[in-house]
C-alpha cells in the first residue's frame, strides 16, 4: 500500500515538473487605464520615483519596507533601492524617458533573482490619456513551476490595476 502511494506521488511530482517545463520562457503582464489628464501631468507622476511611489501599490501599505533614492530626482538614472517588505528586495531604475513613455528596469534580488523591463506608455486620447503599465521578463524554471500553482498575470495585473486606479485619482484631482 505504501509503495503504491509513493509511486502515485512520484508520478504526480514528475507530471507537475514536466508540465512546468512546457510553460513559456518569458512573461508579459500589462494593464491599461484611461485617465482624464494630459500625458505631461501623468509623465511627472511616473518619471519622478518619489512621485511614483505615492501611488505605486508595491510600495504602499507595508511599514516594514525601507527604501533609498539615488541618482537624479527624475528621468534616466533615477533609482530606488528597496527592501524589507512583502514586495521583496530590489532596485527600480529609470532607463529612458520621453513625453509618452518611461522605461524602467526592475532588478529583484529577493524573494527570487529577476531582471524585468517595465514600461509606462502614455497615449493621448483627446482630453484623456490611455496609460499602459507593462512588465516583461524571462521566466526561469522556478518561475514556471510557481506559475503552475499561482496565476501571476492575475496577481501582478491586479496590483497594476490598483496602482493605475490610484494614479488616475491623483491625476484627476486638480
Amino acid at each position: 500500500m505504501l509503495k503504491t502511494i509513493a509511486i502515485v506521488l512520484a508520478v504526480g511530482v514528475v507530471a507537475v515538473l514536466a508540465y512546468a517545463a512546457t510553460r513559456p520562457d518569458s512573461f508579459s503582464v500589462a494593464r491599461t487605464a484611461t485617465v482624464q489628464a494630459p500625458p505631461e501631468k501623468l509623465h511627472a507622476l511616473i518619471n519622478d520615483l518619489r512621485a511614483f511611489n505615492t501611488w505605486n501599490p508595491f510600495e504602499q501599505g507595508d511599514a516594514r519596507n525601507r527604501g533609498e533614492y539615488t541618482g537624479p530626482q527624475a528621468g534616466p538614472g533615477a533609482t530606488y533601492v528597496f527592501g524589507g517588505g512583502s514586495a521583496g528586495d530590489g532596485t527600480l531604475r529609470i532607463l529612458d524617458s520621453a513625453p509618452t513613455i518611461v522605461r524602467m528596469e526592475l532588478h529583484m534580488v529577493k524573494p527570487m533573482e529577476a531582471r524585468n523591463q517595465v514600461q509606462f506608455i502614455l497615449q493621448p486620447r483627446g482630453t484623456a490619456t490611455d496609460v499602459t503599465w507593462r512588465m516583461e521578463g524571462e521566466s526561469p524554471f522556478i518561475g514556471k513551476l510557481i506559475g503552475v500553482f499561482m496565476n501571476m498575470d492575475r496577481m501582478v495585473g491586479g496590483q497594476f490595476e490598483s496602482g493605475l486606479a490610484d494614479l488616475k485619482q491623483r491625476a484627476e484631482r486638480t
